[in-house]
Parts: C-alpha cells; sequence; structure tokens
C-alpha cells in the first residue's frame, strides 16, 4: 500500500518543506477544492502519461453474482491444481473484502498488442509458438511500475491511500474490468476490448478517494464463437465456460507433471500458452501493436528453434530467460513442453535430439522425451529402447510411458 506518508518518505529532502502530515493535510485541502470530474480528468492525464493505455474508474465492489460463478467453477474443479484460486476464494467476492477502505477502483489497461498473426509460427515443425505475452519482459515488472508510479502522484496529490495490484492479489478483475467500461469478457472468458480487441493487461489501482464512476460495459459477442471453435484442445464445454484443465496455456505454464496423454497431440508446437482463442476473435481488427518496448517480441523468440531448446540445461535456461515470465516455470516443466512440440513435429531428423533426453535427470523430461521417441521412431526402435531402459528405470510414471509406447 503507498500511503502519503510513505510518498513524503521518498521525496528529496527540502528544509523548507513542510512536514509529511502537514504535506498530506494540504493534498487533501486542494482536493476539496477539485470537482470529483476534473479530478478524475487529472488522474486520466497522469496515467496517460505513465504510458498506460486505458483507464476507467468504478466502485469498489461487485455483484454477488460474479463471486457465485467463481465459487461454482472451483466447485468443479476447473481451476485444476492451481490451488491458490480456492484458498483464497473469500477474498475475491469483493474489492472491499481485499479492502475495507476502499472507496473507488481505477481499472488500467496496458496494451501488448502484437505486431504481426502470433499463429503465424503454428504447425511449423522445427520452431516453437511462445505465447504474444510471454515474448519479452515479464509485463508485472512493466505495468507495475506505471501503476505504482500513478498510485504514488495520485496519494501525494489528493492525501488519499491507495493499494496497486498486477496479478498480485485475489482480484476478480475481469469482472471489475468491465464494470468500469474496459471492455467485456467473451466467450472465451477473457477481456474484449471494442479497442484494443483480444489484448489487454489489467491492473488496478484501489484508493479511498470517491470518483465517478464509468459506464459497464455490454457483451458485444453476439453469435459468434469464434473462438471456441478455434481451442485446439475443446476447453470450453460451452460458451463462457473454461475448463482450465485441458486449457494449453495452463497445461504448459501452470501444471507441474506429466501432460495427459489424450492431449499432447492437440498441444502442436506449443511450448509456453497458447493465443488461439484471442487471436480468433473478430474484434482485433480494431487491435494496434502495443507501444512498450519492453513487451515487444524478441526475435530469438518469434520462433525459436526447438533443437536448441531441448538442449538448455538449467543455467543456460535461466540465462535465456532472464526477466521474462517464461522463468518461473522452470527448466524441466520447459523442456517438457518442448519435447511435446518435437514429438508433434513429424521431423525424424530431430530424433538424436529427442533421444538425448532420455537420460535427463528430471523423470518429467524423460517421460516426454519417451513419448516424443514413440512419435518420430519406428516400433522396432521403440522395443528395442525399452527393453533396454525398464529394467534400469526408477521412476514409475517414467516406466508408464515405456509400457505406453511398447503397447
Amino acid at each position: 500500500m503507498v500511503r502519503q506518508d510513505e510518498v513524503a518518505a521518498e521525496l528529496p529532502a527540502d528544509p523548507g518543506r513542510p512536514a509529511a502530515g502537514d504535506e498530506a493535510a494540504a493534498a487533501l485541502r486542494r482536493s476539496r477544492l477539485l470537482s470529483p470530474e476534473r479530478a478524475r480528468a487529472e488522474i486520466l492525464a497522469r496515467a496517460r502519461m505513465e504510458g498506460i493505455s486505458v483507464l476507467r474508474v468504478t466502485a469498489a465492489e461487485l455483484p454477488e453474482l460474479h463471486a457465485e460463478r467463481f465459487d461454482a467453477a472451483i466447485a468443479q474443479g476447473r481451476h485444476g491444481s492451481m490451488a491458490w484460486l480456492a484458498e483464497k476464494a473469500d477474498r475475491r467476492r469483493s474489492p472491499k473484502a481485499i479492502w475495507p477502505e476502499a472507496r473507488s477502483v481505477l481499472v488500467c489497461g496496458l496494451n501488448y498488442g502484437p505486431d504481426s498473426d502470433p499463429r503465424a509460427t503454428l504447425g511449423q515443425g522445427e520452431v516453437g509458438t511462445i505465447s504474444v505475452y510471454a515474448r519479452h519482459r515479464d509485463y508485472h515488472d512493466v505495468f507495475k511500475g506505471a501503476l505504482k508510479r500513478t498510485g504514488q502522484w495520485l496519494a501525494h496529490r489528493f492525501g488519499v491511500e491507495v493499494k496497486v495490484f498486477v496479478d498480485t492479489a485475489p482480484v476478480l478483475e475481469k469482472p471489475l474490468a468491465q464494470q468500469a467500461g474496459l471492455g467485456w469478457q467473451g466467450k472465451h472468458t477473457n477481456l474484449v476490448s471494442r479497442e484494443f480487441g483480444s489484448w489487454l493487461f489489467l491492473g488496478e489501482i484501489f484508493t479511498t478517494l470517491d470518483l465517478p464512476v464509468d459506464a459497464p460495459e455490454r457483451d458485444h459477442c453476439g453469435s459468434c464463437h469464434r473462438c471456441l471453435d478455434a481451442c485446439p484442445t475443446r476447453a470450453f464445454d460451452a460458451p463462457y465456460r473454461l475448463d482450465a484443465r485441458r486449457c494449453i496455456s495452463y497445461l504448459t505454464i501452470e501444471h507441474a507433471g506429466p501432460i495427459r496423454r489424450d492431449l499432447r497431440a492437440a498441444m502442436g508446437n506449443r511450448i509456453y500458452g497458447c493465443d488461439d482463442c484471442l487471436a480468433a476473435c473478430p474484434w482485433n481488427r480494431f487491435a494496434k501493436a502495443g507501444a512498450e518496448m519492453k513487451l515487444r517480441a524478441r526475435d530469438d523468440l518469434r520462433a525459436p528453434r526447438l533443437a536448441e531448446l531441448a538442449r538448455l540445461d538449467d543455467a543456460a535456461f535461466r540465462a535465456m530467460f532472464s526477466g521474462s515470465p517464461i522463468k518461473r516455470i522452470g527448466r524441466d516443466r520447459f523442456v517438457r513442453n518442448v519435447l511435446i512440440a518435437l514429438g508433434n513435429s513429424g521431423v525424424p531428423a530431430l530424433l538424436d535430439v529427442v533421444a538425448e533426453r532420455l537420460d535427463d535427470p528430471a523423470p518429467v523430461v524423460r517421460g516426454a522425451a519417451v513419448w516424443a521417441l514413440r512419435r518420430l521412431a519406428g516400433e522396432d526402435a521403440i522395443r528395442v529402447e525399452c527393453v533396454r531402459r525398464l529394467e534400469a528405470e526408477a521412476d514409475p510414471e517414467v516406466r508408464a510411458e515405456w509400457m505406453e509406447a511398447m503397447d
């Protein structure tokens, strides 16, 4: 939380300047001279100066309906292994459950629109496809800096308190964003904006300042279902209903163990995340490439070579993805994803790369290598390897992969 006295402590010392408490009182007096509309206009202007693409205001409360829908999804197990969603479910019911003193929520969006079709590399056997949001710096670091600067200015200007969140608290941010008018939750459950399409990062500034609220956005999906049809693993069993356990983004990022065999082929060469449902949305015709250079795709992550990625050890992985959101899943989980992509490549020349990982120290990597070997090699070669390796393999899940390959 950024309080007025904390902001004052960060400013340069000035012997002629009032004490922090006096300054807060002066700021409060200044704020009372402004109409709520003028205060709101100043905040919007400041947010634009800090690089925030869009900002809208809503009250620090949500209808109970949203909490009920969230609770139902948790009860049905649609969150998979993301236990933190269930653990803090009670705090997601309303912004006031996080901070009772909050009066307004400034819902902010940062445009990260791609400069080319994010699906361009799909089906290219020797390269991997990484989700647009992960092709450069971690957006949490970039966006939070802009929100903190805006929040500090707000606290200083109006003598109020603020809290800043960028995916760092149990906030139902998509319902809040729709209530604030940034967009609406599409049938793929993600936010859709008439101005930015599917490509907005969301963050929030909670504040004790009362501000005029924006009108909510209505649903503009109509009869369209392109996002649902685009999902490779059929993770949507109905419009507005996502089962994370079938979602490639969940499987490649959040899921720690072996990936279900019946979903591996559908993953193609997607090695971190999936943008198919987002990219399919026709509202993207209004989208524009993001302006934040720290989020522009690195050249080496637009179409990375699978063979090179499969050979990364832990040190090389950490060096390559320093500052990237990919780093947080760790080398083993990432190479697991790469091996599934190799198995889907249809390129027998990549067999040597796959074979190298059969002796990997990580069981989750060895198991994925067995599956990839089965996809690229002939049955006779699999049988020979299986007989040779089964006796020495101690991990039960890797042994199960070899037995499946034999069958």
